[in-house]
């Protein structure tokens, strides 16, 4: 364990879990082609929003069938979108093993107020028993539990012939994992996750089934403008070709256009899946060797490249009472700040007590082994 101070610091601190690391190199004058003070809704701000569009589809590798559209408020609020546009047709199965999934359930049990809710639920580090879904219901899901570590290996266990539609939360899984989309009839994500870019803006990706459900099933309650995808029993299809339910930023849109067509540049999903892969391998490989720190997730097979979830070992805190152990991280963030060596890594509020370190494609692997000695001396300082 190094004791002594290390000497090299990361060159970029940042490994927040969102928002997230931008891209290498970036700087402001990625945004110096920015529609600032032109409208959304003139040609060229069609255009460039349809830009983003396109190549989320080619970078993503979305079906051509599938639309694809940005909506405001995050991830959540295209999830919200989804919840409120879609469900209520039949009984729904709520998947939930960390705080966002739980949000989702608490949302629809008791804001949506549904009455035919089923929930599986399994602790932080832990997915539910994935072969008890009914999907003859429809089914909302997290792919990457973004505060837990632990994600769904694939889209095996998602029935082809469902009757039900399949809702995933991808914010943290979107451009580093494998979406198994022919599995997913609706998919949302934010900017701010894999690819760095700028928060309130989200991703609301439809499948055809999705669509039939839309213009097939209206919802019995009141839906905010905001919400509203249908215009007299269609998909509005111009929220998929640019035109924005609201006002989007155009500096926010330029910037996660020069994301992915960095992305692009990389090779695509296939280059940004393998450089998440490798980041996470630098810090599973650091916890193979390390005595003091274990992994949240115990099963590799399901354990995420981009939110890595760390707690401190039996014998790091034996002798040490519950607050005790709560303590400890957090005096190692406050020390890994005040030195400029790591920023943001704590555990999510809600999550059992440890760190969380991101590694998505825009964060170097060399930032991360530079890192890997500070949680070390972190670690030593903290609990002497």
């Amino acid at each position: 364990m190094t004791t002594t101070k290390p000497a090299l610091r990361p060159a970029n601190p940042q490994f927040s879990s969102g928002p997230c690391a931008k891209l290498p190199g970036w700087n402001s004058d990625f945004l110096k082609n920015a529609m600032t003070g032109r409208s959304h809704r003139s040609g060229e701000g069609k255009q460039r929003l349809q830009y983003a569009i396109d190549l989320t589809r080619e970078v993503l590798q979305v079906p051509d069938d599938y639309l694809i559209g940005i909506v405001p408020a995050s991830d959540t609020g295209a999830m919200e979108m989804a919840l409120w546009s879609l469900l209520g047709e039949r009984g729904v199965d709520m998947l939930s093993w960390e705080s966002f999934g739980a949000g989702w359930v608490n949302d629809v049990a008791k804001q949506l107020k549904l009455d035919n809710v089923r929930t599986l639920t399994a602790t932080y580090g832990e997915l539910p028993d994935l072969g008890e879904v009914d999907f003859d219901r429809d089914v909302v899901f997290t792919w990457n539990g973004t505060t837990s570590g632990a994600r769904v290996a694939n889209g095996d266990w998602i029935n082809s012939d469902r009757k039900g539609l399949t809702i995933c939360d991808a914010t943290s899984a979107a451009f580093a994992q494998n979406l198994d989309f022919e599995k997913l009839d609706v998919v949302t994500y934010s900017w701010q996750k894999v690819l760095g870019g700028e928060a309130a803006h989200g991703m609301l990706i439809l499948s055809p089934r999705a669509v039939e459900r839309l213009e097939s099933y209206t919802p019995p309650w009141p839906m905010p403008k905001i919400f509203r995808l249908t215009k007299n029993g269609k998909i509005n299809a111009g929220i998929f070709k640019g035109a924005t339910i609201n006002t989007p930023s155009m500096i926010c849109v330029e910037d996660y256009v020069q994301a992915l067509e960095w992305a692009k540049n990389l090779g695509g999903l296939e280059g940004l899946i393998k450089r998440a892969d490798a980041n996470a391998a630098v810090i599973n490989a650091w916890v193979e060797k390390t005595d003091w720190v274990e992994h949240l997730v115990v099963d590799p097979a399901i354990r995420s490249n981009t939110s890595v979830c760390l707690k401190l070992s039996d014998s790091a805190t034996q002798g040490l009472d519950d607050a005790a152990k709560v303590a400890l991280p957090k005096a190692m963030v406050k020390l890994l700040e005040a030195e400029g060596a790591a920023l943001d890594l704590g555990a999510y509020r809600d999550a059992p007590a440890g760190l969380r370190i991101w590694c998505g494609a825009t964060v170097e692997a060399s930032n991360l082994e530079a890192l890997t000695p500070w949680l070390d001396w972190a670690f030593a300082q903290s609990s002497k």
